[in-house]
């Protein structure tokens, strides 16, 4: 392709300035790499204060105290 030579050439009708401003955007737009799936927010259990693990001493009541704040 030389630098002469056009990127692209309308082969029918009489685009107005503002249609080939739209073609030209829509081109840009789609040749952008896109920078990939966004980011999922973590879920509120996810977020969860209460830390991961941790010691579970068994015993009556001990599932209770499972869910209970440390």
């Amino acid at each position: 392709m030389s630098v002469e030579e056009p990127l692209f050439r309308v082969v029918r009708g009489v685009p107005t300035t503002e249609e080939l401003a739209a073609l030209v955007g829509a081109i840009v737009f789609r040749s952008r790499p896109s920078a990939g799936p966004a980011p999922v927010p973590a879920s509120a259990w996810a977020r969860s204060g209460r830390p991961a693990g941790g010691a579970l001493t068994p015993g009556v009541g001990a599932w209770r105290a499972s869910g209970l704040p440390r």
